[in-house]
């Protein structure tokens, strides 16, 4: 394979992963959102849908240069909240 194939598959790669990092970063932060308005309405909500994407892109992460997502308590929603008022 020539270094110019190579080069091409291996930003073919890297792109794909990122535009699934963007997709999922953009999902977490739609969960994230939606956890903050039930807190700020004082209803129950957890951070489950945000961890489990956020797992996944901690995954990508590991396989590629692209950043890591801490995972989401529900305290933290609140501390968010509570500093949006």
């Amino acid at each position: 394979m020539s270094v110019h194939k190579a080069i091409t598959l291996h930003a073919q790669k890297q792109n794909q992963v990122f535009t699934e990092f963007s997709f999922l970063d953009q999902q977490r932060e739609g969960y994230i959102q939606k956890a903050i308005e039930l807190c700020k309405a004082g209803k129950d909500f957890t951070t489950d849908q945000i961890n489990e994407v956020t797992v996944q892109i901690n995954v990508l992460a590991n396989q590629r240069l692209i950043p890591t997502r801490k995972l989401v308590t529900p305290e933290m929603v609140r501390v968010y909240a509570e500093s949006l008022k």
